[in-house]
């Protein structure tokens, strides 16, 4: 009994196994393959985006704000808060 028990375990890993080594190997090959289909839905995906012209925009954005919090010493929520309401008004308290 413990012979056929040990056999059907080592059935299962080497089941699972095989199956796990079978969906690593294929999954590189249909990420480099191009079909038609997925070229189509790429530029809907990238319009819907945003530029990344406007990174550097917000990063100044940003910075402005940090500068402005640390000028008035705030610290914790009150400095998350400050920066929130800092970027969405452009970096203008």
């Amino acid at each position: 009994m413990r012979i056929a028990t040990m056999f059907t375990t080592a059935a299962f890993v080497a089941l699972f196994s095989v199956s796990a080594m079978a969906q690593t190997a294929t999954t590189p090959s249909t990420t480099t393959t191009t079909t038609p289909s997925a070229t189509t839905s790429t530029p809907s995906t990238t319009n819907t985006m945003k530029p990344k012209a406007a990174k550097p925009a917000q990063t100044a954005v940003s910075k402005a704000c940090s500068a402005q919090a640390d000028a008035k010493g705030l610290h914790g929520k009150a400095r998350a808060k400050f920066r929130s309401d800092c970027k969405k008004n452009g970096g203008k308290a």
